[in-house]
């Protein structure tokens, strides 16, 4: 008997963007690596156009599931660093910080 192996959140998430991709005809073609951990989505790779890296970017982030998405595909005059971080800080995954001074600002009276 053969075991179908099970597959993780980020490994769901990394073949739905797959798909995403595949069937959008800016990204079809492209030459893109994706890998998922903890729900942040990596794209990596080289296209000809900032459209294109702007598509793929946004293709990714909107899968039910993302985090995020750490877009460093090159494209001509894409950001320098060729990094940009998006994260989804909603309430409901955005740790709180409490207001107040640090110990390590602190000074002895």
């Amino acid at each position: 008997m053969t075991h179908k192996p099970i597959q993780t959140p980020d490994e769901k998430l990394r073949a739905a963007i797959l798909s995403r991709f595949a069937a959008d005809d800016r990204t079809a073609y492209a030459n893109l690596r994706v890998g998922v951990l903890n729900g942040l989505v990596h794209l990596a790779g080289v296209v000809a156009t900032l459209e294109t890296r702007i598509a793929a970017a946004e293709l990714a982030g909107s899968e039910p599931g993302v985090r995020g998405v750490i877009n460093r595909i090159e494209a001509p005059d894409a950001p320098s660093p060729l990094r940009t971080i998006n994260l989804d800080l909603s309430p409901t995954t955005n740790m709180k910080i409490k207001k107040g001074v640090s110990h390590a600002n602190r000074k002895n009276v």
